[in-house]
């Protein structure tokens, strides 16, 4: 079984999965980089659905009011904070899908081990699940 490096780039492009996800499904397909590919998708696609439903109950909340920012946190270090104004001012100027668009994008980058943590107005958090 010989992995180059060029096949685990063309399955961590065509995935979007991180390098050692990539590797292991190419040991998993002995180096077939089509196989591997085939061998992800499901994750991958299961993956980008959990992303749409979270993102669309973090809609719900701060449509419902009283949030300040919402935060992308791995383990205990903010990865992402992104003041809900922003998303204000973007939909007013017709950008209202960049602020949700970059959550989305931050969560799937870093994968499940991230979770979505929102600010209320008094300083206490919820994380949404």
């Amino acid at each position: 079984m010989d992995i180059t490096l060029e096949a685990i780039e063309k399955v961590m492009n065509q995935t979007g999965v991180d390098y050692a996800a990539a590797k292991e499904a190419l040991q998993q397909t002995n180096g077939d980089a089509d196989e591997a590919i085939k061998l992800l998708q499901p994750k991958v696609c299961e993956l980008e659905e959990d992303v749409k439903k979270l993102i669309d109950k973090l809609k719900k909340i701060v449509e419902d009011g009283n949030v300040d920012r919402i935060q992308v946190k791995k383990g205990d270090e903010i990865v992402l904070s992104v003041p809900v104004n922003v998303g204000i001012i973007g939909g007013v100027l017709g950008l209202a899908a960049a602020p949700w668009a970059l959550i989305a994008g931050s969560v799937a980058a870093f994968g499940l081990g991230c979770k979505l943590v929102v600010v209320k107005k008094d300083g206490s958090t919820d994380e949404v699940k």
